[in-house]
């Protein structure tokens, strides 16, 4: 049975609200909870790898982050080919979140050999559930059907509200009351969206009530005693209620078609069970990979492909030379060298065919693989969000409403203060208030269960003017990771009805130009964070504004690149290789989220006091993030204007004039 008879016999039987299926909404929640699990988890990852019971520095962290995200994204492409050939999709999302799950439970787990196996589990569980459920949603419009674009919106919105709503609860409750509950609540959210996908209709509606209502009333319960985070976490849950409520009502009039995802022929247990040994093979590989191959040797240290001697020659050299040891150092370690081999030869392949193509489909293979290259750059920068963006909101962002000053009166005495972050930087009688010493203080085995806990601080000459609050009245660092989701559903709409306007007055901006807008824009985003650096406080200190604003220029300028690409590939690839064509698409995201890690190294503070686990103060640190997010700025900005300048000659080799499978023919007609 092939796609277009399994969209015809879903669309057939399917009952509709506001003229889509029923069974889209059905998705959306099971895609919402997925990804609550995941940018949950995500939300998480580099403080659990810095601060938790592995204690790596920056540097190794920001290594097993950038494998961990890169294979994330080149499994789907597996994962799609084994649903299409042997399983069906709907097997293939329950395996997928059977896996993921129980990642999410073992990243719980205080061990270095269980965080990895859990990495690995994700990694494949993801393969099998992200493509999957995307293909599903698909087969619930018939061929043609002009209600489809629309309909992957509102998925699309599912994936958004899940991916606000999971920093603010996995994020804050990890990080405040321990790192076992946040995972916990990412395992809860897969397993969530793992029933609504096969219960039965009547109990898909109470799990949607159910979790919502359970989410709604913890995002008013659990979060900072701050305006901003009430009113932030306010219009989440409100988001929340409204789909609740319009799912429910939808799938009062029906809920998933059994024939939604079926496989093409009935699913034997053999076929199974030897995918199933498959993916016990793949999670033994990819933990030795996203590990650095760690696990296997007697120091626990990745392996080094390139010579650490040849490594440390090149970082003596000049600027440039510094930044090529550092790609060198990536690059040569197992699974970026998996990359960049698997990149090689699927690119040099694609170019290869390329050149075969006639003149018109060459042209337009031209445009795809040139617009490729840029959304690479643009994800390679827009992915700091889970490093190092996130380390500087955690060290460097201003997350606190003081309740007080201290003043002159209070020089001399010894007070009771609960430490946060407005103690960084200060001296305690003759000790300098470090974040490792605030981060050893809210430990699991000390004070985590006691949120509220005081120290006694020794005030001096120096504390004049420092901040005096609770706990509550302070941010968590990962809450910020839900900015771009929340902007996307305030923004995502209005810039899909901006481009209708324009669009029918003939002056929406073609392909290109959006690429060169939401690079701009991208740039203008880390300005932004680099502006916020440079007017810091005497203690270097950054306001909170400042990154917001940087990621509302972030989002913006997704919402001009991001959904156009898929689009822009099924358009212009030809049909001879439009499958492959995709594939390349998020082999390429797969490796600028690997680029991004490396891009983050050149954000690592140096430790201090001979201990990797010293931070130094902000004073020290805010100037080391600022001056990278400029060459981000810079390096954004001058892609952006090539990607203008050279648009005309990419919109002529669009032939936008021709129909779509014109030249889809190789050199010769043949």
């Amino acid at each position: 049975m092939n796609s277009a008879s399994v969209a015809g016999d879903v669309s057939k039987d399917s009952s509709t609200l506001f003229g889509h299926p029923t069974g889209l909404f059905t998705l959306f929640f099971a895609e919402m909870w997925e990804r609550f699990s995941y940018y949950g988890m995500r939300a998480l990852l580099v403080f659990y790898m810095t601060k938790g019971v592995l204690a790596y520095n920056d540097s190794r962290a920001y290594t097993v982050y950038g494998a961990y995200t890169a294979l994330v994204y080149m499994t789907p492409f597996i994962g799609g080919m084994l649903a299409d050939r042997l399983l069906g999709q709907r097997i293939a999302v329950i395996i997928g979140g059977l896996l993921m799950a129980a990642g999410h439970l073992i990243m719980g787990v205080a061990d270095p050999n269980a965080f990895y196996l859990a990495l690995a589990l994700l990694i494949v569980g993801n393969g099998f559930f992200k493509p999957n459920i995307s293909t599903i949603v698909g087969t619930l419009y018939p061929a043609g059907s002009h209600r489809r674009d629309g309909g992957f919106t509102i998925f699309y919105m599912g994936v958004n509200l899940g991916a606000a709503m999971s920093p603010l609860l996995c994020g804050y409750i990890g990080e405040t009351y321990g790192w076992h509950f946040g995972f916990g609540l990412a395992t809860i959210g897969m397993m969530i969206g793992l029933a609504v996908f096969v219960m039965p209709n009547l109990v898909t509606q109470a799990l949607i009530g159910a979790g919502a209502m359970g989410a709604v009333f913890a995002l008013l319960y659990y979060r900072p005693d701050n305006t901003t985070a009430i009113l932030w976490n306010a219009f989440v849950a409100v988001c929340l209620v409204i789909a609740g409520f319009i799912s429910i009502s939808a799938l009062a009039r029906g809920g998933l078609p059994a024939t939604a995802g079926a496989a093409k022929k009935p699913v034997s247990l053999k076929t199974v069970s030897i995918v199933l040994l498959g993916v016990l093979v793949a999670i033994a590989i990819l933990m030795q990979f996203v590990s650095g191959f760690s696990l296997l040797t007697s120091d626990k240290q990745p392996v080094q492909l390139v010579a650490s001697s040849t490594i440390e020659e090149f970082k003596r050299g000049g600027t440039f030379t510094k930044i090529a040891a550092v790609f060198l150092e990536e690059i040569s370690k197992p699974a970026g060298l998996l990359l960049t081999v698997t990149g090689i030869l699927a690119f040099g392949y694609l170019i290869t065919k390329t050149f075969v193509l006639d003149t018109i489909a060459r042209h337009r293979m031209f445009v795809v693989l040139t617009l490729m290259f840029f959304s690479m750059l643009f994800w390679a920068f827009f992915e700091q969000a889970g490093s190092s963006l996130n380390n500087f909101a955690d060290r460097n962002v201003d997350r606190v409403a003081e309740t007080r000053s201290i003043s002159e009166d209070d020089v001399g005495q010894t007070i009771r203060i609960q430490p946060t972050q407005e103690q960084l930087g200060y001296s305690n009688g003759n000790t300098v208030f470090t974040l490792d010493q605030l981060d050893a203080l809210r430990s699991v085995d000390n004070n985590k269960a006691n949120v509220g806990f005081e120290i006694e601080w020794n005030v001096n000459q120096d504390n004049i003017g420092m901040g005096v609050a609770t706990r509550s009245q302070e941010l968590a660092a990962s809450m910020f990771q839900s900015v771009n989701a929340v902007c996307i559903l305030i923004f995502g709409l209005v810039f899909t009805s901006l481009w209708t306007f324009l669009g029918a007055r003939g002056l929406e901006p073609p392909t290109p130009v959006k690429f060169a807008l939401g690079l701009i824009q991208l740039g203008l985003g880390f300005a932004v964070f680099w502006y916020g650096a440079h007017v810091s406080d005497s203690r270097g200190m950054v306001a909170a504004g400042w990154l917001v604003l940087g990621y509302v220029l972030h989002t913006t300028g997704e919402l001009c690149l991001s959904p156009v690409g898929l689009s822009m590939v099924t358009k212009l690839s030809p049909k001879v290789l439009v499958s492959t064509v995709m594939g390349a698409w998020f082999l390429a995201t797969a490796f600028s989220q690997y680029l991004a890690a490396i891009i983050s190294q050149f954000t690592g503070v140096e430790h201090g006091g001979g201990d990797e686990n010293v931070i130094p103060i902000p004073l020290e640190t805010v100037h080391v993030y600022g001056d990278v997010f400029k060459q981000i700025a810079i390096a954004a900005g001058i892609c952006g204007l090539i990607c203008l300048a050279i648009s005309p000659l990419l919109m002529k080799w669009m032939h936008s004039d021709m129909p779509e499978d014109s030249g889809d023919t190789v050199a010769g007609g043949h």
